[in-house]
């Protein structure tokens, strides 16, 4: 495309999104801006517009993506406020005296009763100011008028975003920038308000003209009632995303309080409840978990109230097979959870998620943000707010406090949840191990959480023998503590970790250590997690463990014990292994245990389904965990590839249609020379946990090359770990590390093969 054609489109382009979006003419273009930091904030505006549930108009996009490629550094910064000026309402100038100027722009005053809408507001900063910009308005707060004349007066709420991607309060000092300005109306109609813009005492332009005085109209609002139906026709909990036809979020993300969380798009509503739409036309999609297919409905408001009738469909129900889904590890406070008012939110706000996502257990982490004031929430019993079969509980996740540094901990089905010398998060042990061993005296069920932090191998291969970093907060103390037995409830010796994460970090990473500690005969099980919103703040539950359980015995004690035990899979909800067996022996089940006097081989069955739409997306879906069905699929068919893994290696596959059938499979033959372990995988959707086959009374002494890699580990995990111990713990950890060495010693010297 020749550049001449490249400044056509892009006019084309902005007189399409001019006329949308109601500009009624141009606003001044500032010259002499260097194109390169123009950009890269023209970029952050677009995503910044993209959280906030307004994105901008596809032409403008275009627009802007033209001027990007455009090799006429003026002429691109030309058609960079070419494109983004149409959705200005206001522009302001900062003179070199610093002094603001304030004028109305040529987007439509168009606002929204009860929601808010989302504008630019075009800044020439002549003065290369880098003080914070502020917005008043009588109308959004007014301190002179009486309290009858406040009420009438004060219909509008009104601030600048300054949440990433964006730099903050403070403008940047660049020439020319661009904020994101978003207004609330209370009433609908039209409504006159003045908004004043200054970047400090005395910045306002002795002409007044820090005002502008703009005319909005508020489209009315309606209420719609929700009927929400599952599979089999009773009332129930759904996740809903609505957009109008230029793809605004309803409610707008902006300013959600709890129950709705501003980072997610949708928001979860019960059977009888409502929403508020003004006028237009709105899709409507209602999911409710992986298990569940995508409704889509179209509705068209036009003024009065309305009821949407919306029957969830699901592709499979692992419930009818005896499968209970949990995520081990979500959080009602911290990262993406507001820390203002209430530091995070109430079991009220995240039972709501648990129940539109369809997941049975929610394991609610207490951890160091928040900490003094989320632990009076903990119980040791399931919460009031749970409804059953939908379980909540805090527990804890040894995150942001003592140990963390050396990996971080997930404590499951604690009674105290308090580490005994205080009240608080400043006295927990440095090693991981010490408060391992606080947590298993009171039978808790324990593993890393986001295992492959800091264990991520660049060649990536599975396996991998090239020893990571060990530098994060994953299975990183896990390869010391992997290997220690310690007293129990009963003072009987129990492993000190149960389980290690899966499905929320690289799964090369998490699958890789896990094979490695169970060719070295350790029996740790795999559990799934999302931590949830943290990693990633789309839903709970895209990382489950799915456990099984008689249908009378469901409780979040059987859960955890199932998890114990590896009576699970791990799946992102897109595929499932179910009922695996060895022979006559089932996983989970007489200790995952299959014994042979001699060699010989042995029949693997299960019951398998997967679901992928007929056709991939055009373009890679984004996951925000590592996991996806997606990354699965066979290209250009509907299929996966199921593998039979035995020690770490691959010996049979299958290719499954990912059309939601549960299929039953089977891998005939398989032959154990020596003790080993079989799992089932999809990689990178669902894994199985091992049947151990044990031939001859011998331990599982599978790979050389495994120890080596571990022992290694070892050492590696010291180098980086060591700065972080307390020295009132050195010896402890010294004692740990060395009792791992000599474990990994003795396993090197009894293991056969490579």
């Amino acid at each position: 495309m020749t550049r001449a054609t490249r400044v056509v489109c892009a006019v084309l382009a902005v007189v399409w999104t001019a006329e949308a979006w109601g500009a009624e003419g141009p606003l001044p273009v500032v010259d002499g801006v260097a194109l390169q930091p123009l950009a890269a904030h023209a970029r952050a505006v677009t995503e910044a517009m993209e959280y906030l549930g307004a994105p901008l108009p596809e032409a403008t996009r275009g627009a802007l993506d033209a001027a990007y490629r455009n090799a006429d550094s003026a002429e691109a910064v030309r058609a960079i406020q070419a494109a983004l000026d149409p959705l200005c309402l206001v522009a302001i100038e900062i003179n070199p005296e610093s002094r603001v100027k304030v004028a109305a722009g040529p987007a439509k005053a168009e606002l929204l009763e009860g929601g808010w809408r989302t504008f630019l507001v075009k800044v020439h900063n002549a003065a290369g100011v880098t003080a914070p910009l502020r917005v008043l308005s009588e109308q959004a707060k007014s301190m002179h008028n009486s309290p009858a004349e406040q009420l009438n007066d004060r219909w509008l709420d009104l601030s600048l975003f300054t949440g990433r991607p964006l730099a903050g309060a403070n403008l940047t000092g660049l020439e020319l920038e661009y904020r994101v300005l978003q207004l609330y109306s209370r009433d609908a109609g039209k409504r006159s308000a003045k908004l004043s813009f200054d970047v400090g005492q005395g910045t306002q332009d002795l002409g007044f003209r820090s005002d502008a005085e703009i005319l909005f109209n508020a489209s009315p609002s309606a209420d719609v009632t929700l009927r929400l139906r599952d599979e089999n026709g009773q009332p129930t909990t759904a996740a809903l995303v609505i957009k109008d036809a230029q793809g605004h979020v309803y409610p707008s993300p902006a300013k959600r309080v709890a129950p709705d969380f501003a980072f997610q798009p949708q928001i979860y509503r019960v059977d009888g409840e409502s929403v508020k739409l003004p006028a237009g036309t709105y899709t409507v999609e209602a999911t409710r978990g992986p298990e569940y297919l995508p409704q889509v409905q179209r509705l068209t408001m036009k003024g009065g109230p309305r009821t949407l009738e919306i029957a969830l469909k699901r592709w499979i129900d692992p419930v009818k097979f005896g499968y209970y889904s949990g995520d081990h590890h979500i959080h009602a406070a911290g990262c993406a959870h507001y820390t203002n008012p209430t530091q995070g939110v109430h079991a009220k706000d995240m039972i709501r998620q648990v129940l539109g996502e369809d997941l049975k257990i929610g394991c609610n982490l207490t951890w160091g943000p928040c900490f003094d004031y989320q632990k009076q929430f903990f119980t040791g019993k399931d919460d009031a707010a749970s409804r059953f079969p939908y379980l909540l509980r805090y527990d804890v996740e040894v995150s942001g406090f003592g140990s963390h540094r050396t990996g971080h901990l997930v404590l499951l089905e604690l009674r105290d949840m308090m580490y005994p010398g205080g009240d608080s998060d400043k006295h927990w042990p440095t090693l991981g191990l010490n408060t391992l061993k606080w947590a298993k005296a009171q039978g808790a069920v324990t593993g890393p959480a986001h295992s492959g932090n800091g264990i991520t191998n660049r060649d990536g291969k599975l396996p991998s023998y090239e020893v990571p970093a060990y530098n994060g907060i994953g299975a990183n103390e896990f390869v010391v503590d992997v290997t220690h037995d310690v007293p129990g409830p009963d003072g009987k010796a129990v492993p000190a970790v149960d389980f290690i994460s899966t499905v929320d970090t690289e799964p090369l990473a998490e699958l890789n250590m896990w094979y490695h500690v169970l060719n070295c005969g350790y029996r740790t099980r795999a559990s799934g997690e999302t931590d949830f919103p943290c990693i990633t703040g789309e839903r709970v539950g895209m990382g489950r463990s799915y456990v099984k359980l008689g249908a009378d015995r469901l409780s979040y004690e059987a859960w955890c014990d199932g998890v114990r035990r590896g009576l699970n899979y791990v799946s992102e909800g897109h595929s499932h292994i179910m009922d695996m067996k060895i022979g006559d022996v089932e996983v989970g089940v007489k200790d995952s245990e299959l014994r042979l006097a001699n060699p010989g081989t042995a029949r693997l069955t299960a019951r398998v389904a997967a679901y992928l739409p007929e056709k991939a997306p055009d373009g890679p879906r984004k996951s925000s965990i590592p996991w996806s069905i997606e990354k699965a699929r066979i290209p250009g068919t509907r299929n996966v590839k199921l593998e039979a893994v035995v020690n770490g290696q691959v010996v049979g596959e299958q290719t499954i249609t990912a059309d939601g059938t549960l299929r039953d499979v089977a891998f005939d033959g398989l032959k154990f020379d020596r003790s080993s372990w079989v799992a089932l995988r999809i990689l990178a959707s669902s894994h199985s946990n091992p049947i151990f086959v044990v031939v001859g009374d011998k331990p599982i002494r599978a790979s050389r090359r495994s120890a080596e890699w571990c022992l290694k580990g070892v050492d590696q995990c010291w180098s980086q770990k060591e700065r972080f111990y307390a020295p009132a713990e050195m010896d402890d950890a010294k004692r740990a590390y060395e009792h791992a060495r000599e474990a990994y010693r003795q396993i090197l010297a009894e293991a056969a093969g490579d």
